[in-house]
Parts: structure tokens; C-alpha cells; sequence
């Protein structure tokens, strides 16, 4: 029995498996992040009727999950499939998504940086327009109340924002109980208290001098606290922006070379 030996270099197995390996992890982690945006769905009974989808005012956090699941499911896919297959347009693929993705993150750090009195006026406007819908889903209500809690902050530049919500407004002849109050996440957490009281923030607005307010709630809005925030942790946000990059310039370095092996071997055959 004779076997022919080909003079070309086969694929490479070592940058074959590790680009697998490399996506098999994203795959996976998009599926989770998919099944876990329909789970959140599911509960608030949004898959039963999905006209709520367009009926929220506010930012639906789910969107979010599923858009950065669906994106990374996707990409691990051409990833894995691309690489076992050795398939030249999966790889190409997701090497250019991956690129895109890069450009498009570069784009808004810079741009955050030179139009910084416009971002400013827009997370403001965002913000606002989320304590408008507070109410409106469990899940933004837990967002917002997670991020002023973090931050101890209340409201956008102060407690008065509040008064975007229907149900905290001073103004109105409504009888919502929280009427000018605020959420329990803006209150001053007590470390010796084991169960969260949800009604402190109740008729703290009421009361005639806002100086008052500082002993029951926090006075700060939340983008003074980013705003002090981000100076500190600066070098923190910068590892982060470099991490991820060199993860997506490895992911488009494996895409390429692999590529690269696969027009050989084809074009010496």
C-alpha cells in the first residue's frame, strides 16, 4: 500500500483548536446570556404579550442582555464553525465583526472625551427619562435602584428629580402614598439594619429645609457621583478598555492566521 505525502504545510491543528477553544467560550456564554433575557421575559410576562415590549418608556435592561448575547452567540458560532470547518467566510466573518466592534468602541471612547458637555447632557436626559418609567419595569427599578444605592446618589442632579415620577411628584392632586418621597435606594443605608426598609424614603420632600434631607437621604445626583468617581478609578476603566481589546486583536490574530493556512493548503492543492 502506498501513501502520498503532500510537500504543502497542512493547517495548522495548534491555531485550529485554539480559535476553537477561544469561541467555545463566548458561544457559550451568549446562549446564557440569551436564555437568561427570555427567562427575564418569561417572568415579567412579556413572551405572553410581547406588544409590552414597545409599551416600556424607559430602558428595558433585557434588551441589553439579548442584544450582547445575541451579538456573542453569533460571533462564537462563525468562530468554532469557521475554525472546525475550516471555512474561509465564517472566519472572515467574524474577523470583520470583531474589527468593527474594536473601531466602534475606540469611536465612542474618543468622541466621550472630546464632546464631554454633550454626553454629560445626554446620560442626564437618559436618566431622566428612566425615573420617568421607574414604575413602569421591575427590572429598570432594580437598575436604578442598584446604581444609587452603589453610588449613593438620588435622582440625576438631585432628590427633585424625582418629581419626573407620577407616583414621588410633589405636584399633582394624585394620592400616591410615595408622593413627594423617593425610592428606598436613595435613603442612607444603616450597616446594623437587616432588613431593608422600603418605606424610608417616604414625605422626605415635605420636609421645609433641605438641609434636613442629608440626615435621611443622599443629595448627590448620580452624575456628580460618576463624575467623582471616574477620576479614581480611572486606571480601572483603562485595564478594563485594554483587556478587552487585546482579547478582540487575539480573536481577529487566530481569525486571520487561520485564514491565512487555509489559502495555502488550497492553493498548493
Amino acid at each position: 500500500m502506498y501513501y502520498y505525502r503532500y510537500d504543502s504545510a497542512e493547517v495548522s491543528c495548534c491555531y485550529k483548536y485554539l480559535m476553537f477553544s477561544y469561541n467555545i467560550i463566548f458561544w457559550l456564554a451568549g446562549a446564557a446570556f440569551i436564555a437568561a433575557g427570555f427567562w427575564a421575559w418569561s417572568e415579567k410576562g412579556v413572551l405572553l404579550d410581547l406588544t409590552q415590549v414597545t409599551q416600556l418608556h424607559g430602558f428595558d435592561p433585557v434588551w441589553l442582555v439579548l442584544v450582547v448575547g445575541g451579538v456573542t452567540f453569533i460571533l462564537g458560532f462563525a468562530g468554532c464553525v469557521g475554525a472546525l470547518r475550516e471555512n474561509i467566510c465564517l472566519l472572515k466573518f467574524f474577523s470583520g465583526v470583531i474589527g468593527f466592534i474594536f473601531v466602534l468602541e475606540l469611536t465612542a471612547a474618543v468622541l466621550a472625551v472630546v464632546f464631554q458637555s454633550q454626553v454629560r447632557d445626554w446620560i442626564n436626559d437618559f436618566f431622566l427619562a428612566n425615573v420617568k418609567a421607574y414604575r413602569d419595569d421591575i427590572d429598570l427599578q432594580n437598575l436604578i435602584d442598584s446604581l444609587q444605592r452603589m453610588n449613593h446618589c438620588c435622582g440625576a442632579q438631585d432628590p427633585d428629580d424625582w418629581d419626573q415620577n407620577v407616583y414621588f411628584s410633589c405636584n399633582g392632586t394624585h394620592r400616591s402614598r410615595e408622593k413627594c418621597g423617593v425610592p428606598f435606594s436613595c435613603c442612607n443605608a444603616d450597616p446594623s439594619d437587616s432588613v431593608v426598609n422600603t418605606q424610608c424614603g417616604y414625605d422626605v420632600r415635605n420636609l421645609p429645609n433641605k438641609i434636613e434631607w442629608s440626615e435621611h437621604i443622599y443629595t448627590k445626583g448620580c452624575i456628580s457621583a460618576l463624575e467623582d468617581w471616574l477620576p479614581g478609578n480611572l486606571y480601572t476603566v483603562a485595564i478594563v478598555f485594554i483587556v478587552i481589546s487585546l482579547l478582540q486583536m487575539v480573536g481577529i490574530y487566530l481569525a486571520r492566521t487561520l485564514i491565512s493556512d487555509i489559502e495555502k493548503v488550497k492553493f498548493n492543492y
